[in-house]
């Protein structure tokens, strides 16, 4: 049995994450929404500080229900900015209602999981990488998809956040070759 990716260190909530989840192909829109805006959240933080708080964040957010959250107004933007169990953000809390409706537009026409799984044609990309050096920040596919997700209105999603959430929904299995979790994923594309 190869080793991990180094990435995840030993953190039990890291390599769980690492382990479970990372890079295993998700297909449900809800599940893609929830992260595509914690990942917009972590912008300029580490990916750990919002795992940490994930299950604050959907406490905070009604479970990353979209329709939920498209209704929210200001008085929704104070009380976030006043929990503490979440990364306390103007913007990027404006930015997670805002996308709230937007995915609720794309998810009425055509669903939000085949909008971005389309980026990739639908099937993960499967990478033969040997070494954590040779994971790209950015792909030209991803950084399509953050156009598109930016006309149909997102906001945080420029090319390097997207690419890092098409790795852990497993639109790219960025898994190394040694590690145990790139045949997993591989075998669920």
């Amino acid at each position: 049995m190869g080793e991990r990716c180094g990435w995840c260190g030993t953190d039990p909530l890291y390599v769980a994450y690492h382990d479970d989840e990372w890079g295993v192909p998700e297909r449900d829109s809800r599940a893609l929404f929830e992260k595509l805006v914690l990942d917009g959240f972590q912008a300029g933080l580490s990916w750990y500080t919002i795992l940490r708080k994930r299950e604050n964040f959907r406490a905070a957010f009604a479970g990353f229900d979209p329709d939920v959250i498209a209704g929210w107004g200001e008085p929704d933007v104070v009380r976030l900015l006043g929990d503490a169990g979440i990364v306390r953000h103007r913007g990027k809390i404006e930015a997670a209602i805002g996308n709230a409706r937007a995915w609720q537009e794309i998810e009425s026409d055509g669903g939000f999981a085949a909008f971005v799984w389309s980026a990739v044609d639908g099937r993960p990309v499967q990478r033969e990488l040997t070494a954590l050096a040779q994971v790209p920040a950015t792909d030209p596919r991803t950084d399509a998809l953050s156009k598109r997700l930016k006309r149909a209105g997102f906001r945080f999603c420029g090319p390097t956040i997207v690419y890092a959430f098409a790795q852990a929904v497993g639109m790219f299995n960025d898994h190394l070759l040694t590690c145990p979790a790139h045949a997993r994923c591989a075998a669920l594309a």
